[in-house]
């Protein structure tokens, strides 16, 4: 069975009921999660399995809202929210990852730590406090990209629609490949991709807002996908 490492908590979203619902569609497909709300027992579980202490995870899952909220308008939350990611503590992230961990970043994923130069990297994308945006919870088309219809975590899927926000303007790399986007306007707006990093594997994926999003099922299933294709070793699939 799969080991998988869920950091949750933050503030906006009720991470606790998405949280839940992950961690019962995930023990669906044989994994089994570990759950915590702080992001240094999250750095310190997987420094204690460096160490050679605990018991190695096959995933980290991010689901939560973590950052250091330095604009004012955050201040009543700070005492009980704020984190700020150091290098250090960034690096023990990457080593997971290039050194065989599934990495899955979910929507806030990508606000968290501040666009810590090794997290976006991670992640491939960050968000832009200075042009970053959404609107409200919508109802919104989202197209299977051409390379998503030769990737496993969303191969044979169709089109589908999903009650979520769309991030605007995030810095994204200009290396991601889009599984699924979502046709804003006159520009399609990247909303999944899957990326192999050393000998680990990172799936972004900026949806799931809400329980609405991750319980929809061509979502749920791409969220199934994508846990066990990014837990997965990829000298396995040769």
């Amino acid at each position: 069975m799969k080991r998988n490492l869920l950091l949750t908590g933050g503030p906006a979203h009720d991470f606790e009921v998405t949280s839940h619902s992950l961690t019962s569609l995930f023990d669906e497909v044989g994994m089994v999660t570990t759950v915590v709300d702080e992001p240094g027992a999250a750095l310190a579980l997987l420094r204690s399995v460096e160490a050679g202490d605990a018991e190695r995870f096959d995933l980290l899952t991010v689901n939560g809202l973590h950052w250091s909220m330095d604009a004012e308008r955050y201040a009543h939350l700070r005492d009980q929210h704020s984190y700020t990611l150091e290098p250090n503590d960034a690096t023990v992230l990457e080593r997971f990852v290039e050194t065989g961990g599934g990495l899955l970043a979910l929507h806030t994923a990508v606000i968290s730590f501040d666009a810590e130069p090794t997290w976006r990297g991670l992640c491939g994308a960050a968000w832009n406090w200075d042009r970053s945006f959404h609107a409200p919870p919508e109802h919104t088309a989202v197209t299977v990209t051409p390379a998503g219809h030769h990737h496993i975590v969303t191969e044979g899927l169709d089109d589908f629609s999903v009650f979520d926000e769309i991030y605007e303007s995030l810095d994204v790399s200009p290396s991601i490949i889009p599984l699924l986007s979502s046709r804003r306007g006159n520009r399609d707006r990247p909303l999944l991709w899957a990326r192999e990093l050393g000998t680990g594997r990172v799936v972004t994926d900026l949806l799931g807002h809400g329980l609405e999003s991750i319980m929809q099922p061509t979502h749920r299933s791409i969220l199934q996908r994508s846990a066990n294709w990014a837990s997965t070793d990829p000298s396995s699939d040769s």
